[in-house]
C-alpha cells in the first residue's frame, strides 16, 4: 500500500474508533472521580473535558479543528422532539454549537416530508464543552458533528432502558462489500441525500458499502454524492459534519472534498484486499494522549469558565 494511502487509512480508522451505536450505555451512570491534580500539564485533555458536565457560559464559538478543539456556549439538543429522540443519554453527548442544534431540529422536522423518514434517532454529538472524549471519537470536538442512527425512529417514545441498550441497525453485509438488502431501505438514500444537500453540511461519513449503494442508486442527480465520504465503522449510523459558522475565525474548516461523485477508483480502493484484510502489524509504541497544551489556547478558557 502506498505510504500516502496507508497514512490516510490510519487517520480514518482512528476517526472510526469505538463508542459506537451498538455499544450499550448504562441506566446508572456514575460521576467520574475528581482528578488529584487537574492542573498538571501532563493530564490528558480528555480527562479534563470528559469531566465537564455543563457548557461554558460564554458566547457560542467553535474553536480549533474537528479533532483538536472545543466549543464555547454549547446547547443541548432536547432529548425528545416530535421527530427525534436522543439515544445513549448516559454519555451526556447531546451537546453542540447552537448552529448544530438548530440544524438537527430542522432536518428532523423535514425528514418525514422530504425523505419519508419518520424521525431521527440521534447518537453522539459533543460533550458540553467539546474537546477530546474519554472513549470513542477522535473528532466531535467542535460541537459541529453528529451521528444519526440508520434505524428509523419508532412511532412511540423509547424507554430509558431502550435508549441505553438497544442497538442501531447494521445495514452492511457481513462480508463488508455491500449493503444488506434485507434492511437497506430506499428511505436511507433519500435521508442521506436530503441532508447532504444542505449548504452548511461539509461532509457526511458513511461505511464504504453504503457509499457503494448510494452511487449505484443515485440516478442522474449525483452532485450531492461529493460530500458523502467513505470511512469504516459507520455501518450503524451516518456522521454529519457542519462547516464552521460564518464569522467564527477561530474555527478551522477542512479542505473541501475532492471534486466528482467519489464513485470511481477512489471507492474501489476501500474494497481492496489490503484494506478489507490488512496484514497484522507489530504493536508500536502508543502515542501519548493529547494534553491541554495541544489544543488552542482559548480552549483553556472554555475549560475553566463557569
Amino acid at each position: 500500500m502506498p505510504i500516502r494511502r496507508a497514512a490516510v487509512l490510519t487517520v480514518l480508522l482512528a476517526l472510526a474508533a469505538p463508542a459506537l451505536a451498538q455499544d450499550r450505555g448504562t441506566l446508572t451512570p456514575k460521576p467520574l472521580p475528581p482528578l488529584a491534580n487537574p492542573d498538571d500539564p501532563s493530564t490528558p485533555a480528555k480527562a479534563l473535558f470528559g469531566r465537564a458536565t455543563t457548557p461554558a457560559a460564554l458566547p457560542p464559538q467553535a474553536i480549533g479543528g474537528y479533532a483538536r478543539g472545543c466549543v464555547a456556549g454549547a446547547e443541548a439538543l432536547p432529548i425528545d422532539g416530535a421527530t427525534w429522540q436522543v439515544m445513549r443519554l448516559s454519555r451526556n453527548r447531546n451537546w453542540g454549537h447552537p448552529r448544530l442544534v438548530a440544524f438537527l431540529e430542522k432536518i428532523a422536522t423535514e425528514a418525514p416530508r422530504k425523505a419519508g423518514w419518520p424521525g431521527l434517532l440521534v447518537g453522539d454529538m459533543s460533550q458540553p464543552r467539546g474537546g477530546p472524549m474519554l472513549t470513542g471519537h477522535a473528532s466531535h470536538q467542535l460541537g459541529l458533528d453528529a451521528d444519526i442512527w440508520l434505524t428509523p425512529m419508532p412511532d412511540r417514545r423509547l424507554t430509558r432502558a431502550e435508549r441505553e441498550e438497544m442497538s442501531a441497525t447494521n445495514v452492511v453485509r457481513p462480508d463488508r462489500r455491500d449493503i444488506d438488502p434485507s434492511v437497506w431501505l430506499p428511505e436511507h438514500l433519500r435521508l442521506i441525500k436530503m441532508v447532504s444537500r444542505e449548504p452548511e453540511v461539509a461532509r457526511i461519513f458513511v461505511n464504504p458499502a453504503i457509499k457503494r449503494a448510494l452511487c449505484r442508486e443515485a440516478g442522474s442527480d449525483r452532485s450531492w454524492l461529493t460530500k458523502v465520504r467513505p470511512i469504516y465503522g459507520h455501518n450503524y449510523h451516518f456522521h454529519i459534519r457542519l462547516e464552521c459558522p460564518a464569522g467564527e475565525a477561530a474555527c478551522h474548516d477542512q479542505d473541501p472534498p475532492p471534486a466528482g461523485d467519489g464513485c470511481g477508483s477512489e471507492l474501489d480502493y476501500w474494497f481492496s484486499d489490503a484494506v478489507l484484510n490488512p496484514k497484522p502489524r507489530p504493536p508500536g509504541k502508543p502515542r501519548p494522549p493529547m494534553t491541554l497544551a495541544g489544543l488552542p489556547e482559548a480552549c483553556r478558557t472554555v475549560l475553566k469558565a463557569r
